[in-house]
Order: structure tokens, then C-alpha cells, then sequence
């Protein structure tokens, strides 16, 4: 009988400490469990301070009066119509730059063709100079017509020679080569002319090459 009821509470023993075995882990659980909530609970509460630490100046303030507002918007209209009015401006500098272009683009041809016109001039000149009442050879007056076509070419260019012979000296469209002196004439007048000036439109794409007068100097 001895032997059975010692037998009996060995048994009791080892249910008893199996129980308690089963039981620590369920009281680990519980304590990781708390260990998360005050984990997540701290997180909140640090995002929360962050929030809270954010200044007034970071945020950027809306426009909070109608003044404002105005003056915002007027500052930009001003500054579209400040653009607008360069973009004008642009369009009629590039205009007026277009329109010079194409008034000059053959200034260097015509300076070419102008050489041509002396010579044929200066044979005109030469053929008649002995006798200007004799009748004119066929080649001269063939030269006279050539000149006088290409000095309609010219003028529909809107190339127009200067007159320069009996004008007061102008250095803006006259080049001396010399001066001389002449009762016949003024002081400082052109007596004459060796090479016409010519304009383009407005433009002076030569000037005349003259000899101008002096007045004579009296000797006592």
C-alpha cells in the first residue's frame, strides 16, 4: 500500500510541473505582446512630436487678403506686358533690318556696274571731242545707247547719280581731289567734276570726285 501512494504522488508531481511548463509560454506571449502595443505606441507619439516641431516659417502662408491678391496679379500682368513690348520690338527691329537688306543687297553689283559706266562715258567723251557739231559715227551713238540703258537699270534699282558740277562743296557727297582758283565761280564750289557720286535710295555708295574753288589771292 506504501508503495502505491508514493507511486500516486510522483504522478501528482509530474502533472504538476507539466502544467507549469505549459503555462510560461503563454506568459511569454502576453509580455510581447505588451512589448509591441508600447512599441507601436511610442512610434505614434514620436510622429506626433515631429509634427508638432514643424514651424510656421516652413509652411508656406497663403495669401490671406484681397490687397495681396491684387498686387500679386499686377505684378504679373506688368510683367507680361513688359515681355509683349520686347517681342514688338523685336519684330520691328528685325523688320526694319529685313527691309535694309533688301534696299542694299546689290549695293556691291552695282558699284561693279558703275565702272563700266565711266568707260563708256569717257569714250563718249573722247569721240567727241574734236568737233562737237560733227555727226556722230554709228559707234558712238551705239556706246551713247548703252549708256543710256544701263542708266535706266540703274534707276529702277533706285540708283540715282549725284549732281555735283556748280554745287557748293558738300564733304557728305563730294571728295576733293584738289581746289583751284577761279573768279568765275564762288569760293568753295565745285568747277568740276571727274567721276559722278552716286546714291542708293538714301544711301551714298560713292561720292563725286570734284575740284573745288578758291578765292583768287590778290597780290599788292
Amino acid at each position: 500500500m506504501a508503495a502505491n501512494e508514493q507511486s500516486i504522488k510522483d504522478k501528482q508531481s509530474e502533472e504538476t510541473l507539466a502544467e507549469k511548463k505549459e503555462e510560461t509560454p503563454a506568459g511569454n506571449s502576453d509580455a510581447c505582446q505588451e512589448n509591441e502595443t508600447i512599441a507601436e505606441s511610442g512610434t505614434e507619439q514620436s510622429l506626433s512630436d515631429e509634427c508638432a516641431s514643424l514651424s510656421e516659417e516652413e509652411i508656406p502662408s497663403p495669401i490671406h487678403s484681397t490687397e495681396e491678391l491684387t498686387a500679386a496679379l499686377n505684378a504679373e500682368k506688368d510683367r507680361v506686358l513688359r515681355i509683349s513690348a520686347e517681342f514688338e520690338n523685336y519684330k520691328k527691329r528685325s523688320a526694319r533690318e529685313m527691309a535694309d537688306f533688301r534696299k542694299f543687297a546689290n549695293e556691291t553689283l552695282i558699284k561693279k556696274l558703275l565702272t563700266v559706266v565711266d568707260n563708256l562715258e569717257r569714250a563718249i567723251a573722247s569721240a567727241t571731242a574734236d568737233d562737237q557739231n560733227a555727226d556722230k559715227s554709228s559707234i558712238v551713238e551705239g556706246v551713247e545707247m548703252t549708256h543710256r540703258d544701263i542708266l535706266k537699270l540703274l534707276e529702277s534699282f533706285s540708283v540715282k547719280p549725284l549732281e555735283a558740277q556748280g554745287k557748293q562743296f558738300d564733304p557728305a557727297f563730294h571728295q576733293a581731289i584738289t581746289q583751284q582758283e577761279s573768279d568765275e565761280y564762288p569760293d568753295n564750289t565745285v568747277i568740276t567734276e571727274f567721276q559722278k557720286g552716286y546714291l542708293l535710295h538714301d544711301r551714298l555708295i560713292r561720292p563725286s570726285m570734284v575740284v573745288v574753288s578758291k578765292a583768287t589771292s590778290k597780290n599788292e
